[in-house]
């Protein structure tokens, strides 16, 4: 489609298709998914005037982006007429060039602060042979479409046929419109035309509430009734060796005291995942400030993942100082320093980075218009080798000279039995339950990120994101310290893994339901499907796992400081 500035025209034609009995059945089933094709014009989506009508039937004018393939012919959609005319119009404003340096311009041009599209279906008829040379030249006469009219009102549509071949004529209108509209403020439209989503953000925001005041409760019941109860009996001084004895055994977290800060199996592994966590979670707190104050627009295309980079990059230095004071407080448990370092700096942007270059590589041998460039492939190494390792072992060196943290209470040379779990608290059905509930608390904003991904709406509302955000990691830490409190009473000492997994468990959730998405809500084409797939599934593998490591690390550190505050206030002989 071509367009000059200030120019109108009508019954332009773009061009003649003939579509084969196979592309006229899978453009019906686009239509029948109810596909809209989009467009962009000077950085602007295109979008539909709709008129909507709210719970009380006022009437108020809306926009919807794109605009739909095809039109129902009737109520049960059986048949549908191709949408084959578009009618562009394109509101500007003019150049204010009063005391800048395009004063002296005669014509200074136009400002784009709007590009409407409306659809419509027509069934072009012309006399003889059609000729494609009479596109370049505007030569092209229709029966059906008068360059100085327009479309013919009594034109009928055309039909969508199925199981045969057919031709059909594509043609545009143009029309350039004043608007008093100020550049800054061409994108307001778009961001006010998703208004109905307001109301299922904030019972989004209800939802996690409850959620967040019924855990609240229980870590208030933990800590003011039990603990504080626990500790008062175990520490009385006046009280008998018998008596003392007694009120050791009748609660089982203080009877591991001598094993709970046994370093954990892979030690260094968790100190490695637990760097990645403050680099994930400083990455996405940095991210979506950035956002709500403004800085970053839907206008400024790529702005929000560029910037992502950044703080990710800028995020290793803390890893990497957070990553070797554990690893240092792990000490004779087979940790390495070097190789500590070196696997906070590799371990989680490697596995992101070889997930999404064999997503490329694919895209590349579909010869995909999506496919990431190889300059742009080298500069995002350039960022990690260059930026993120220096910083991550920067992080590292001033993290190993600190001194260790030492454990409250002194860790027994032979470990402790384990006594028997019942089987829900024993590893993996602790662990699901546990994930649930962070689930629980994304999972409604959840579908709108998957709706502005997969299905290229707009998302806008960051403050919404950023209260979640922070709803989550409430959330994450007191399911965390509720599900190891428990463990402990049954005195099993092995809370460190089980901490990371416990909350980090939501993101195995997350992942189901963006299955659960892909087979309700994204319609992929048969002639792509197996590589739709390993695309969509290679991303949500890049989500989960970074959501994974962020509410691990949550649900690990409020634990870790949980069990050091109970067993520091516990007096040992």
């Amino acid at each position: 489609y071509q367009s000059h500035t200030n120019v109108p025209r009508l019954c332009k034609t773009a061009c003649r298709r003939s579509w084969t009995p196979r592309q006229v059945d899978e453009y019906r089933d686009f239509a029948a998914a109810h596909f809209r094709a989009n467009m962009r014009l000077d950085n602007l989506p295109g979008a539909e005037l709709v008129v909507y009508r709210d719970q009380t039937g006022h009437e108020f004018v809306s926009y919807r982006l794109g605009y739909s393939l095809a039109e129902p012919s009737d109520k049960n959609a059986s048949n549908f007429y191709v949408n084959n005319h578009l009618r562009f119009t394109i509101r500007y404003h003019d150049v204010q060039t009063k005391g800048t340096r395009m004063e002296k311009i005669e014509e200074p041009g136009a400002l784009i602060v709007g590009f409407e599209v409306k659809a419509m279906s027509i069934d072009h008829q012309f006399e003889g042979k059609w000729n494609d040379a009479c596109v370049k030249k505007n030569t092209c006469e229709l029966f059906t479409c008068d360059p100085n009219t327009g479309p013919e009102p009594t034109a009928p549509k055309l039909v969508l046929k199925t199981h045969q071949k057919m031709d059909v004529v594509f043609t545009y209108d143009v029309l350039w419109v004043h608007s008093d509209v100020k550049w800054a403020s061409r994108w307001d439209v778009y961001l006010q035309m998703q208004w109905q989503d307001d109301e299922i953000h904030w019972f989004s925001i209800v939802n996690s509430s409850v959620i967040l005041l019924f855990l609240s409760g229980m870590v208030a019941m933990i800590m003011l009734r039990i603990l504080r109860k626990d500790l008062y009996r175990y520490n009385q001084l006046d009280q008998s060796e018998e008596a003392r004895e007694e009120a050791r055994e009748e609660t089982g977290w203080k009877l591991v005291y001598g094993d709970v800060f046994r370093p954990p199996k892979h030690a260094s592994l968790l100190a490695v995942f637990i760097g990645s966590g403050v680099q994930v979670l400083g990455m996405s707190c940095c991210t979506i400030t950035f956002a709500v104050l403004g800085f970053l627009s839907p206008s400024n295309r790529g702005s929000l993942l560029l910037v992502m980079i950044l703080f990710f990059v800028f995020m290793g230095l803390p890893a990497g100082y957070v990553s070797a004071i554990f690893c240092k407080m792990f000490k004779g448990a087979g940790t390495d320093r070097l190789k500590n370092t070196v696997l906070t700096a590799t371990l989680f942007p490697g596995v992101v980075f070889l997930i999404f270059f064999g997503l490329n590589l694919m895209i590349w041998g579909d010869q995909g218009t999506g496919a990431v460039p190889f300059g742009t492939l080298l500069a995002l190494l350039l960022f990690w080798f260059a930026l993120s390792l220096p910083l991550v072992f920067l992080g590292s060196f001033l993290g190993f000279r600190r001194d260790p943290v030492e454990p409250p209470v002194r860790t027994n040379a032979i470990p402790r039995q384990i006594p028997e779990q019942v089987w829900y608290m024993r590893s993996v059905p602790s662990v699901l339950m546990g994930g649930v509930l962070p689930f629980g608390v994304v999972f409604v904003e959840l579908f709108f990120i998957l709706s502005s991904i997969w299905q290229h709406r707009f998302y806008y509302l960051f403050g919404f994101m950023l209260l979640v955000l922070l709803i989550l990691i409430v959330t994450c830490a007191e399911i965390t310290i509720v599900m190891c409190y428990f463990q402990l009473c049954s005195e099993d000492y092995h809370w460190w893994w089980r901490a990371y997994f416990t909350s980090g468990a939501s993101s195995f959730y997350l992942f189901g339901y963006a299955s659960y998405y892909l087979l309700t809500r994204v319609h992929v084409a048969k002639t792509m499907k197996v590589a739709s797939y390993f695309i969509f599934f290679g991303y949500m593998t890049i989500l989960s796992y970074g959501f994974f490591v962020l509410t691990g690390f949550v649900g690990f550190i409020s634990c870790f400081f949980f069990v050091r505050t109970i067993y520091a206030s516990v007096k040992i002989d």
